[in-house]
């Protein structure tokens, strides 16, 4: 079982504190920037910053979803996601770029083992890393306004 990761980035007007903030807002801002691969989206515990939990599902493919039941810390510059249902671990970074901040989140986790652990390992990040991309451009969007 080898680790398998994806990570995109993008750059949003907002200053970094306020980009964390918006990023662990799992009550408001969250519902709004997830994308159509996520469904049956709710806050269990909390629902802004350390401590919240968080459920949803993640349609990755036609075939392939995962529940996922999110555990939230939050550092000065990060925001993770523990998955309590599998290895996976999703970070948040979030760091100055000019006037606004650059966002980058690294999803990973232990991928299979044989060929469909090859597979996995060439496939899932790329279509993660699309899903990412669509999440982060609704931030930045978000940020805008």
């Amino acid at each position: 079982m080898g680790q398998v990761s994806a990570s995109s980035s993008i750059v949003v007007t907002a200053d970094p504190k306020r980009t964390l903030d918006a990023i662990a807002d799992y009550e408001t801002v969250r519902p709004r920037i997830l994308s159509a691969h996520y469904r049956d989206y709710k806050v269990v515990e909390g629902g802004k910053g350390a401590g919240t939990v968080a459920e949803w599902t993640l349609q990755a493919t036609e075939k392939r979803q995962r529940n996922v039941r999110a555990a939230v810390s939050v550092s000065d510059s990060m925001v993770t996601e523990r998955d309590s249902n599998s290895s996976m671990v999703t970070t948040w970074t979030v760091t100055p770029s000019g006037s606004g901040s650059l966002v980058t989140v690294r999803t990973s986790w232990k991928g299979a083992g044989g060929i469909g652990g090859i597979f996995e390992g060439i496939f899932a990040p790329l279509g993660l890393k699309k899903i990412q991309a669509e999440v982060l451009e609704n931030l930045k969007k978000e940020l805008a306004s």
